[in-house]
Formats: C-alpha cells, structure tokens, sequence
C-alpha cells in the first residue's frame, strides 16, 4: 500500500479477510425496527478493493449466499418513517432515471420534510460538482440545498484533504468537469480531466511519453471522453511516481446516462488503470464508509439514526450496512426483485421496496 499520510480515521482497509464466526460481534440483547438481532452471521461481505474509512466494527455481517436472512417487503412505512432521523438517498435509480423524475419523488421528499426528517443525497456520479448537482434538483423541480448533497466527485476532494495532501503535489483526472471544480474548491493542483479527451498518442518507433514527476494522486471517475492517452498517463504516474495514490470515486458496473437502458460505468475506466497498474485503488464513493462518517461528523448524525435507501445492492445497502444504518432497497433502479432473491446474492437490506413513493402509498394503507 503507497499511502503513507493517511490520518488514522480515515486508513483504508488492507485486507478482505472475513473473521471466524467466534470472532463475529454478539447480537445486541433487543430489537429495535428494521434492525436484524443478530448480525447476519459471521462473515464479512467481501469487496474488491480498499475502502476508505472501512471500520470493521461497523460491517454488517451477511452469511453466505445459503444462508442469508432475506429481506422483509416493507408493509409498514410509517414504522420506518418514525424509528429514523435521516434518510439518505442515492440519486440515479432513486430519484431519477437520466434526466427524468421518477414518479412520486417531490411528494414523497415533502412528506418527510413535513415529519422533520433530514434529507441528504450521495451519489456515486462524479460528473458534476454539488453546485452543479444542485441545479439538475432545481431543473426537475427539487427543492434540495447544496449542503444536502454529496457527490463522489466532493468525497475524493474531501479525502485529500483529511490527509492533508501536499498542496505542492498535483491530481492527474481521469474523469469529468465535477471532479475539477471540487478539487479547485479544495485548493489542490490539477491536471487532465476532459481536456485529455483530445490526445492521442501516435506509437512510432523509441516514442517515450512523459509524464509530470510532481503528481501525487491520480483520482479516476466516470469519464465519457476516456481514451489511451488518459490510461498511459494515469500508468505512468502511479507506477513511476513515489508514492502516488490511486484514487476511485466508485466502481459502479453500470450506470443510467439515460432511462432508455443501462451504461457501462465508472467500474470499467477504473478496471482499466487496475489492469495496467496491478493496483488496487482507494475508494472513496460508497461502498466506502468515507462518505458515512464525513456526513456523521458534519451533521452529528447517529449512524443508527439513519436509514439508507438506494438500488443496488453492492454499494448503496452495502454503504448503509458498512455504516451501521437501516437500509432500504428500491426497485427502481439496477436491482430487480429476482437479483435480490437470487441464491447467488448475499446482501440482503432489511427492507425493499418498489420505489420510494410506496412511503405515501403504503403510509395510507395502514391508517
């Protein structure tokens, strides 16, 4: 591991290794709503590459695929509704679908404001900034407050700076404009992003491709306008580089450019750098446990106070699970009813649902 100025909240995970059932936490002596009383058994869910702030304590334990503890369909939502303080949305597959509003979502965000709830969004996609996620609430109608949204793009700008990343060292991007404009409101130096979209590299015999000696981090997101240029130049400094960090907003297989199908995402241009580097990346959007406690910290929010709903399973109840927090799948996304009872998933959320305005529905259903 090249990460040598980590603050110790912050130190990634290094190791996949799951406990023996003998080393797992004992259940908690009562039951609280939407809480398992036992811990899901006694591995730990595996991921792929180190997340930033893993705090093992906090995993939630998921037996293997045989013997998960399958989740409840949600019948009750105003016990869901009063037993938390804060829900955290996931955005693509939650509350729209490309650039259009799913159904219900404007009327389901008032009720719960109306109840005293807080609302924070966190999204994987690091296209935009949270200025500029806060004008695509406002263009679909959101009344959302910027300081309520965060978006990896934020997360990877925030990490540097919990380890206080030289300010004399620069970030290669491999990504889009919202990953730029949050490292300039952090201060840091950068380079590449969308502009590197362009470059070429003509391959002729001796052609030696420089690469600046002074970047210490190369953050990797989704990048529309990714190409070998970009792959080489990423290479290059994390191989050559003493020290430099490899850095992933997330590693989404898909995502939704549009709600017509499903897009190859952030996951492919990161698996790209990984297969040159043969190194794993920080990462520092969900499933990562970064996000949790920065918004934790910023809001002093009790873990347990929240409930997480998104949908996917690998990392929106993943995150909530890592956390500590209730969650709630939504199958308005990525995950279909068939992924999450398939013998072959082991993460199963406490509840699911078909979308979120089954809060208002399955609200009047029980008065």
């Amino acid at each position: 591991m090249l990460l040598t100025r980590a603050s110790p909240t912050f130190l990634p995970s290094t190791s996949a290794a799951s406990p023996s059932p003998q080393q797992a936490a004992p259940p908690p002596t009562s039951q609280t709503f939407g809480r398992r009383q036992h811990r899901r058994g006694g591995g730990l869910v595996s991921v792929s590459s180190p997340v930033v702030g893993q705090r093992s304590g906090a995993r939630r334990s998921v037996m293997t695929a045989a013997g998960a503890v399958p989740a409840a369909k949600l019948e009750d939502a105003d016990a869901l509704i009063d037993s938390v303080e804060t829900f955290i949305f996931d955005c693509d597959g939650v509350i729209w679908k490309g650039d259009k509003l799913i159904d219900g979502v404007p009327e389901t965000l008032d009720m719960l404001r109306s109840k005293g709830k807080r609302l924070v969004f966190v999204t994987n996609n690091s296209t935009k900034s949270r200025k500029q996620y806060g004008k695509k609430f406002e263009t679909l109608g959101l009344n959302v407050n910027e300081e309520e949204i965060f978006a990896s793009s934020f997360a990877a700008a925030a990490y540097l700076q919990s380890i206080d990343f030289p300010k004399d060292k620069k970030v290669y991007v491999i990504g889009e404009d919202g990953i730029l404009k949050e490292l300039e409101l952090a201060g840091f130096q950068h380079l590449g992003g969308p502009s590197d979209g362009d470059k070429k590299i003509e391959l002729k015999p001796g052609f030696y491709m420089e690469h600046d000696k002074d970047v210490g981090a190369v953050v990797v997101g989704f990048d529309r306008y990714f190409n070998y240029y970009k792959v080489q130049y990423g290479t290059l400094c994390i191989r050559e580089n003493p020290g430099c960090l490899f850095i992933a907003t997330n590693r989404d297989a898909v995502t939704h450019l549009t709600d017509a199908q499903e897009w190859a995402g952030g996951g492919s241009m990161v698996g790209a750098i990984l297969g040159s580097t043969k190194q794993e990346p920080l990462v520092v959007g969900k499933p990562s446990t970064f996000m949790m406690d920065y918004l934790a910290k910023k809001f002093g929010i009790t873990t347990s106070q929240i409930c997480m709903v998104g949908d996917r399973l690998d990392t929106d109840i993943l995150f909530g699970q890592n956390g500590g927090c209730k969650t709630l799948l939504v199958l308005s996304g990525v995950t279909s009813v068939e992924m999450l009872q398939s013998p072959d998933n082991s993460i199963q959320p406490d509840f699911y649902t078909n979308q979120i305005s089954d809060f208002l529905t399955l609200k009047a259903a029980t008065v």
